[in-house]
């Protein structure tokens, strides 16, 4: 996968402008990634973001309206790129069983770097949406910014994998439900074995989230 040339796409809503089309750009989101994951969200402050970058804070607003906005850019960008792997790893397998069991892996796998979209740190990015991208749709505003789209790209990867689970049995009824399980229960269960392992089961040997939810899964829907 690191040979080809990924584009990800995120909803226009969601910047002034587009900022992977200038260096600047990239470095706001590069440098935003690394203090977002190491300082937190809440210390989080374009004013902290400009120092680093060595820019105007008012330049960060030329393409974020304000920091929760950043915020949803890079979790939606997190699904989009997600979505573009599950696409990928799925493609050309007939089985949906197998289809499923892919999907079940990437979306609880441990999130390494990819180094063919250099100004993103996955693997940071990630740990952002397993901490902080919760604050990004737990907000007052909530309804009115899901209709605009901004949750479009995690809810195209919910739905992709509603449908798999839809080919393997038509009736079930609670796709969605399910799906969102696995992905935010997956993410608890990471943060939990970084900071309250007494509360997961995950062996370091292997991926224990990954099997417990192939294992949840199958049994759930047989």
């Amino acid at each position: 996968m690191n040979s080809l040339k990924i584009n990800i796409e995120v909803n226009q809503e969601l910047y002034c402008k587009k900022p992977d089309s200038s260096e600047l750009g990239r470095k706001i989101l590069s440098k935003s990634i690394e203090m977002i994951n190491e300082m937190g969200f809440e210390a989080f402050t374009f004013k902290k973001l400009g120092n680093e970058i060595h820019s105007p804070e008012s330049s960060i607003y030329r393409y974020f309206k304000n920091k929760h906005i950043l915020l949803v850019y890079l979790t939606s960008w997190y699904w989009s790129w997600m979505e573009y792997e599950l696409v990928f790893a799925t493609t050309n397998i007939q089985s949906s069983k197998e289809r499923l069991l892919k999907c079940i892996h990437i979306l609880t796998k441990p999130t390494m770097e990819n180094t063919s979209i250099p100004y993103i740190n996955e693997a940071l990015l990630s740990n952002i949406i397993i901490s902080e991208s919760i604050k990004s749709y737990h907000t007052i505003n909530v309804d009115e910014e899901n209709k605009k789209g901004y949750f479009k790209s995690y809810k195209q990867v919910v739905q992709r994998v509603s449908d798999i689970i839809l080919e393997l049995k038509p009736n079930f009824e609670y796709p969605h439900m399910l799906v969102s399980t696995i992905i935010e229960g997956s993410h608890n269960q990471k943060y939990f074995a970084e900071h309250l392992p007494e509360l997961t089961d995950i062996n370091k040997k292997n991926n224990t989230i990954e099997s417990f939810y192939k294992e949840m899964v199958l049994n759930f829907i047989k």
